[in-house]
């Protein structure tokens, strides 16, 4: 199991967090996905049926990309 804690600019509102938990929550492979709206940070946990290179795919399709350390 993998875990994984980042920064996404683009998260303004409840609605933005809903929209990130739902869509990486779908995602085979993601066991929890949480965002913070007033940090801003997301924690994704999976297993070895996705890569951090997908949810990074997928975050940039649905305009929440993660910020790039």
């Amino acid at each position: 199991m993998t875990t994984k804690t980042f920064t996404v600019p683009a998260i303004n509102c409840s609605h933005c967090t809903h929209t990130i938990e739902l869509e990486v929550g779908e995602l085979a492979g993601v066991q929890r996905v949480t965002a913070d709206e007033e940090t801003k940070e997301v924690t994704v946990e999976w297993d070895g049926s996705t890569s951090w290179d997908a949810i990074k795919e997928l975050l940039s399709e649905i305009d929440f990309p993660p910020e790039e350390a």
